[in-house]
């Protein structure tokens, strides 16, 4: 009697039949050019070209103001494209129920957390525009360098600010009586699915930052790409 093919052996003969890529260093590879910013290389505004140069002027917008956090991107234009649809879902889509001040402030705190220096001087100033009080601006932030966001909140956003915290430095062991605090303290579902996302994005943020050592370098601080 005939015995079935191993798995390894299928999956081996699978691997074999796909066709392998040629090993030559891409063309957005030899645009890049070192810049002070960066510990890679970037490819400029200049050398830009097809699909690059697309998204270069989308985010750019108006102004013209092209941030390191997307430049750093620009050897692989589909990872930025990726990073923009994310932080645009996040923290600028009109569906968002919670205010767009907040939204900061948990990205902020989140930041500080896990030492994303790049997105504190960034958003703190978004904070600040958003919420245009800058005494509350100033308690806030007084409050989360201080790792004590109870000084400034209480209730449902203190909450989610405890929430960020829990999910930023011990995400393991998130419970589901977490979510339930979060519900009794007056959170919907969608408004914690919110501050989930946006404490998510800016944990993957900061080490696409800090790991390849992205500074604000030539960077035009607080302000937020147009909207697509």
């Amino acid at each position: 009697m005939c015995s079935k093919p191993s798995l390894l052996l299928t999956m081996g003969f699978l691997l074999l039949s796909l066709p392998i890529p040629a090993a030559e260093q891409s063309d957005s590879d030899s645009q890049g050019v070192a810049v002070p910013f960066s510990w890679i290389r970037v490819v400029p505004y200049e050398a830009s070209q097809g699909e690059l140069r697309r998204l270069y002027d989308i985010v750019g917008g108006a102004s013209g103001n092209i941030d390191n956090v997307v430049k750093v991107h620009s050897l692989r234009p589909h990872t930025l494209e990726g990073h923009y649809t994310l932080y645009r879902s996040v923290l600028h889509d009109p569906a968002n129920q919670l205010p767009a001040w907040l939204l900061e402030t948990l990205g902020v705190y989140t930041s500080l957390l896990n030492h994303g220096d790049y997105s504190v001087a960034h958003h703190a100033l978004g904070l600040r525009r958003a919420l245009a009080q800058d005494k509350r601006t100033d308690a806030i932030l007084e409050a989360l360098e201080s790792d004590q966001p109870d000084m400034a909140f209480s209730g449902k956003e203190l909450a989610l600010l405890l929430y960020a915290r829990q999910l930023t430095l011990t995400p393991r062991h998130i419970e589901k009586a977490d979510i339930e605090r979060l519900r009794s303290a007056g959170a919907t579902d969608g408004e914690i699915l919110e501050a989930n996302q946006v404490v998510s994005y800016f944990n993957y943020a900061n080490r696409v930052l800090n790991g390849l050592g992205v500074t604000t370098e030539g960077d035009v601080l607080g302000t937020s790409p147009r909207t697509r």
